[in-house]
C-alpha cells in the first residue's frame, strides 16, 4: 500500500489522536486545522480530508472544503450519514468505537481497535493503517449503532457515578465496586450479558428490590427501578431460550 497524504480539520481530542495515530503509522499527515480556519483548499494535494468536527457542523464545514477529483472527504460521527458530506462525490464514515479523553491516550487506543465504516473504500486502508478491526454500518442503521455505543460508554460511566455515590454514603471504598465491575465485564466477555447476569432480578427474588428501593435516596430510584426492569427483561429472554 503506498504512503497516503491526509489532512485532518478538527483540533479536539477525536482529531489530534487520529493525527498522531495516522503519523505513527507511516502516512503523510499535514498539519491539522480547525473547523473555524480557511478550509477551502483543505482537498489540495491530498488524498484524504477528514472532518473530524462535532456533528452539527460536518455539513457546514464539508461545503466549505473545495471539491478535488479523486479525494475522499471523511467524518469521524457515529451517528450521521454520508449525506452530510455533499458535494463530495467520495464519501466515507470512520468512526472508533471507543472513548478518547486525551490525544495522548487517543493515540496509543486507536491503533488495534473497533471502528464503524462506510463509503468509499479508503476508510478501510485508514482502519488497516492503524491495525484496527473494522466492521461496516449502513446511513440507516448509524443512530441505533451509535446508541449503542452511548449506552456502552457513557451511560456506563453515569452508572458508576451512581455507585460511587452510594458507596460513599455507607463508607465502603469505591475501588471495591470497580473490582467488582471489572470480574462482571469478564463475565459478560466469557459467558454473554444472559448467563452473565446474576442478583436478584435474575433470580425472581422481588422482596430484596422493593428492599433496595426503599434503602435509597429518593432522588436515586428512578435509575435503580429502571435498570431493575431491563435486568428483568434480560433474565426473561434468557429463560425463553431455554437457559437456566
Amino acid at each position: 500500500m503506498s504512503e497516503r497524504r491526509v489532512r485532518i480539520v478538527g483540533r479536539g481530542r477525536a482529531g489530534q489522536s487520529l493525527a498522531r495515530a495516522l503519523a505513527d503509522a507511516g502516512w503523510d499527515v499535514l498539519p491539522v486545522l480547525g473547523r473555524l480556519d480557511d478550509v477551502e483548499g483543505a482537498a489540495d494535494g491530498v488524498d484524504l480530508v477528514v472532518l473530524a468536527t462535532p456533528d452539527a457542523v460536518i455539513a457546514d464545514v464539508a461545503r466549505r472544503v473545495r471539491p478535488r477529483d479523486g479525494v475522499v472527504i471523511a467524518h469521524l460521527s457515529g451517528s450521521a450519514g454520508l449525506d452530510v458530506l455533499a458535494p463530495h462525490e467520495r464519501r466515507a464514515a470512520v468512526h472508533p468505537l471507543m472513548a478518547l479523553p486525551t490525544a495522548e491516550v487517543g493515540a496509543r487506543r486507536l491503533p488495534g481497535g473497533w471502528f464503524a465504516v462506510a463509503g468509499d473504500p479508503l476508510a478501510g486502508e485508514v482502519v488497516e493503517a492503524m491495525g484496527g478491526r473494522a466492521f461496516e454500518v449502513a446511513d440507516a442503521d448509524r443512530p441505533a449503532y451509535h446508541a449503542a455505543a452511548v449506552v456502552a460508554s457513557n451511560h456506563l460511566v453515569a452508572l458508576l457515578g451512581q455507585v460511587e455515590r452510594l458507596a460513599e454514603a455507607v463508607g465502603v471504598p469505591f475501588e471495591a465496586y470497580l473490582a467488582l465491575v471489572a470480574a462482571t465485564l469478564d463475565n459478560v466477555r466469557d459467558l454473554g450479558p444472559g448467563a452473565a447476569l446474576t442478583g436478584p432480578a435474575a433470580r425472581g427474588d422481588e422482596d430484596t428490590i422493593r428492599a433496595h428501593l426503599a434503602a435509597l435516596p429518593p432522588d436515586e430510584r428512578e435509575a435503580y427501578a429502571a435498570l431493575a426492569d431491563a435486568a428483568r427483561r434480560l433474565a426473561a429472554d434468557h429463560r425463553a431460550r431455554g437457559n437456566t
